[in-house]
């Protein structure tokens, strides 16, 4: 019996490795740029925070279902406006959108509901309208993402009494999302999204991305499985959304089309969209990718040179270049463990007394 339960532990002890070391990581990082005190890298670094979040909402469906959910970024503008409007006083809402339906008008609740909330109704959408899209793959099933993502972009453009239509929504006070809270959001999103990963429906989930014929002769209901998660990613965006708009307090539905779409993706494929690692890794890495080449940008201005749009040139290149010679992305399908640093470790060893 004693043996046993240390098994137990150990087994339980090495599947938290992973989102302890990430979370870990992500804390110690947070406490030193907040001991800095230095106002610009802490933005840096609550809004990468923040892009953890959707990336790993992202990555709960796309990477252990391996179908492109073009829709996502919809789902997190939905979250985005609907905790603006839940977290919103009456008064700023009648002053901002005098239009706006009266029942909406009149709710107002604290910060931490309008979140919970904001992810409660993109799930519910997401429940609405995934049904019969579950049962579509390949490419079909990437066109009608897209063409939910073109829908869900218009409503939010145009829907003048509940998302201020093309103009911007202004929530106005003070930011709600600060460093702290999108760091503990970042640590308790990490332990979800792997904690999905080895769940039963995350394993149902994957056998369908590796195999479909095989999963469904043994008896997993693919489009039941796919449902469920993809309400489950659709939340997490929801909640992400809630975190974005609370900490940018002006947004509008441009802010939840392509260019977001993109850059979560890119993020996900370069770290390696299989595990949470890659996401993680992936977030890091284009994050400071991109604020360094957005320094870059004004210099090489002053100099002359054209450098506009260089960012994106830049790391559409990269995203090319792992697509090409790396397509799993750094991480591929593993996770960072113990186990894992120390096989990385003793390769490096093998490589070293093979080349002297």
């Amino acid at each position: 019996m004693a043996k046993n339960r240390i098994k137990n532990n150990h087994g339980i002890s090495s599947k938290l490795s992973t989102p302890i070391m990430l979370s870990v990581i992500l804390v110690l990082v947070g406490y030193f740029i907040w001991w800095l005190n230095i106002p610009f890298v802490q933005d840096i670094y609550t809004s990468a925070a923040i892009t953890l979040v959707m990336v790993l909402g992202f990555q709960i469906f796309n990477g252990n279902s391996g179908i492109l959910s073009w829709s996502y970024v919809g789902f997190v503008g939905i979250g985005a406006f609907s905790s603006a409007i839940f977290s919103m006083t009456p008064q700023m809402k009648s002053m901002q959108m005098p239009e706006m339906y009266p029942f909406l008008v009149n709710i107002h609740v604290p910060f931490v509901v309008a979140l919970i909330l904001g992810a409660i109704v993109a799930a519910i959408i997401a429940a609405v309208v995934a049904w019969p899209m579950m049962k579509i793959s390949d490419d079909a099933g990437a066109i009608t993402q897209f063409a939910l993502l073109i829908v869900i972009h218009v409503i939010l453009a145009q829907w003048s009494k509940v998302t201020n239509g093309p103009r911007t929504f202004t929530l106005g006070g003070q930011t709600l999302t600060t460093i702290w809270v999108a760091m503990i959001s970042g640590v308790v999103v990490l332990f979800i999204a792997y904690f999905f990963k080895e769940s039963s429906l995350g394993l149902k989930l994957r056998a369908t991305r590796d195999d479909r014929y095989a999963a469904c002769s043994s008896g997993i209901d693919m489009v039941k499985t796919r449902y469920l998660s993809y309400i489950f990613s659709a939340a997490i965006g929801g909640f992400a959304g809630g975190l974005y708009s609370h900490y940018i307090l002006s947004i509008n539905a441009s802010a939840f089309y392509m260019t977001l779409l993109f850059n979560l993706l890119s993020m996900a494929v370069i770290g390696g969209k299989m595990s949470v690692s890659g996401a993680f890794f992936g977030t890091i890495l284009l994050t400071l990718a991109r604020q360094g080449l957005r320094q870059i940008e004004p210099v090489l201005t002053n100099m002359g040179v054209n450098a506009s749009g260089s960012t994106e040139i830049i790391v559409a290149v990269l995203m090319i270049v792992f697509l090409v010679f790396r397509a799993n992305g750094i991480m591929d399908r593993y996770e960072l463990s113990p186990s894992s640093l120390k096989s990385l470790f003793s390769r490096k060893k093998k490589a070293e007394k093979k080349s002297a």
